[in-house]
C-alpha cells in the first residue's frame, strides 16, 4: 500500500499524511495505529513507514527506511495538452503520468470546446492535479509531475519561441496540415535533454495555431490513420519514448 505524503524527507521523521490520503486509509482501508505502509514524497523518494496516530481529522506516520524507486525518463517530456471535452482530460493526465511525463500542460486552443473561465469554475486544474497522484501511486512512481495551471495556446507558443535552452517543441499535426511536417520515423533518434509535446483538440489545430506554432516547434504527423483525440497523448509518447529508447 502507497500513500503520498509530500512531508517525508528523513527517517525517524513523523508526519502528516494529506487530508485525502489520510481519509483513504482510515475509512477505506481501515489501517491502525502500527500497520505498515510504503510512503513517498512526489519528489524522487520512497520510504517504508509505520502509522504512528489515527484520528477523524487525519493520520501521522513515522518514516522509515528508504526505498529504492522507479528509474524517471532521461528525456524531461512537457506534455501540452488541448483540453478535450468531458471527462477525457483526466484520461490523458492518468495516462501521461504513467508513461513518464515531467509535467502536464493543459491548454485552451481555438477549437477547445471550454475556455478557461470554464476549467476554473470547475475546479478542473485541482481535479487534474489528484489524479496525477492517483496515477504515480498507481504506477509506482516516486515522482508526481507537475500539472501547470491552464493557459491559452498563444501564450505557450510565445513561451515556446522564448526558450533557446530546451530545443524545439514537437507539434503533433494531421498529415494534410503542412507539407513540412516530418514523420514520426524522420526524427532523430539522439534523445533530446527535454522537450514540449503539443497535442490538439478534437477538431485539430486551427492554421493559424499550426503557423504559429512552427516557428518554435517541429511539425510531427503519425500518419494518415485517425486517432482518438483521448487516446492521441499515450499514442505519441509511447512512440517518442521507444524512439528515444527509453521503454
Amino acid at each position: 500500500m502507497r500513500f503520498h505524503a509530500p512531508a517525508a524527507e528523513r527517517t525517524d521523521d513523523v508526519v502528516e499524511l494529506p487530508h485525502d490520503e489520510a481519509r483513504h486509509l482510515i475509512r477505506v482501508l481501515r489501517l491502525k495505529v502500527g500497520a505498515t505502509i510504503r510512503v513517498f514524497n512526489g519528489r524522487g523518494s520512497e520510504f517504508d513507514a509505520v502509522v504512528a496516530a489515527v484520528s477523524k481529522d487525519g493520520a501521522r506516520i513515522r518514516i522509515g527506511a528508504g526505498r529504492d524507486t522507479v528509474p524517471e525518463a532521461c528525456v524531461l517530456v512537457t506534455l501540452a495538452q488541448a483540453v478535450l471535452k468531458g471527462d477525457k482530460m483526466d484520461d490523458v493526465v492518468r495516462d501521461a503520468v504513467m508513461m513518464g511525463v515531467a509535467a502536464i500542460q493543459p491548454l485552451v486552443a481555438t477549437r477547445s470546446e471550454v475556455a478557461l473561465a470554464a476549467l476554473e469554475r470547475g475546479h478542473r486544474w485541482e481535479r487534474w492535479q489528484r489524479i496525477a497522484v492517483s496515477s504515480a501511486k498507481q504506477c509506482g512512481r516516486a515522482v508526481v509531475p507537475a500539472v501547470l495551471e491552464p493557459r491559452t495556446f498563444k501564450d505557450l507558443s510565445v513561451s515556446l519561441a522564448e526558450m533557446t535552452l530546451s530545443g524545439p517543441g514537437l507539434m503533433f499535426v494531421e498529415p494534410s496540415a503542412s507539407t513540412d511536417a516530418l514523420s514520426i520515423g524522420d526524427l532523430d533518434e539522439a534523445s533530446p535533454r527535454e522537450t514540449t509535446v503539443l497535442i490538439g483538440p478534437e477538431g485539430g489545430w486551427a492554421a493559424e495555431e499550426i503557423e504559429g506554432g512552427a516557428t518554435a516547434c517541429r511539425l510531427v504527423t503519425l500518419g494518415a490513420r485517425t486517432l482518438r483525440a483521448d487516446a492521441m497523448a499515450l499514442v505519441v509518447l509511447t512512440a517518442l519514448f521507444t524512439r528515444w529508447r527509453e521503454l
